[in-house]
């Protein structure tokens, strides 16, 4: 016993500690930096192309990405935002079809399911909309809307804390993307801020993705809903 208390093994102790406090310092710096980073990149790529309803240019389709469905099946009100704004842009003209991307991973949670239900019952005609069953994230949706769907053009549709990140890995990606912004539902101030917080994770995320250029979790040959939806 007294042995673990000789000058020697203090100094032992003090050494690892001081090093555990200098990496875990460092590895914290890192993550600041690439945050930060991140943010830029995918403001910077954005910029420009992010707009109100009204404003934006025309494209044949609209992607919504997918958020949280309720276990009733009913669309979380961050999703039933971006499906409000698809159905503004179809109604005025913007868009000739939509193209709902989300997580089908498991049979009971179906967020295209919801997406597509959602659209018909306020008045969307079936046939304008498209289901993408594995948009698991944001990369996926914009990879397989441009390699399992073909869109060569589109406006995405999410909210503004999220917008940059989405416009910026469909260009990336091949897809001459616009993007709209909800804000409406920054009302439910404690998810909107959770989700703003994570955010900045996902650009440290999205960088590597684009750097990596991996493939989506399913790729699949291509399906031409799209462009019989786009007439």
């Amino acid at each position: 016993m007294r042995g673990l208390t000789t000058p020697g093994t203090l100094t032992r102790v003090r050494k690892l500690l001081r090093k555990a406090l200098v990496t875990g310092a460092l590895a914290m710096a890192a993550s600041v930096l690439a945050m930060a980073a991140g943010d830029l990149w995918v403001r910077a790529a954005a910029h420009g192309h992010v707009y109100a309803v009204a404003d934006a240019p025309a494209a044949p389709v609209a992607l919504v990405l997918g958020a949280e469905v309720y276990d009733d099946g009913s669309p979380s009100p961050f999703l039933a935002a971006r499906l409000e704004i698809a159905r503004q842009l179809l109604a005025d003209g913007k868009v000739r079809a939509i193209l709902v991307s989300g997580d089908h991973r498991e049979w009971a949670y179906n967020e295209p399911g919801a997406m597509f239900t959602w659209l018909i019952t306020h008045g969307v005609p079936e046939e304008r909309i498209v289901l993408d069953h594995a948009g698991f994230d944001t990369y996926d949706s914009c990879a397989r809307a441009k390699r399992v769907f073909g869109v060569g053009a589109a406006i995405v549709v999410t909210q503004s804390y999220h917008i940059d990140r989405a416009v910026t890995l469909c260009r990336k990606l091949g897809i001459d993307a616009s993007g709209v912004a909800d804000d409406s539902v920054r009302i439910y101030a404690e998810p909107w801020l959770h989700s703003a917080a994570r955010e900045r994770g996902a650009v440290v995320k999205a960088l590597f993705d684009v750097a990596s250029g991996r493939d989506p979790v399913f790729l699949g040959p291509h399906e031409p809903g799209v462009e019989a939806a786009v007439g």
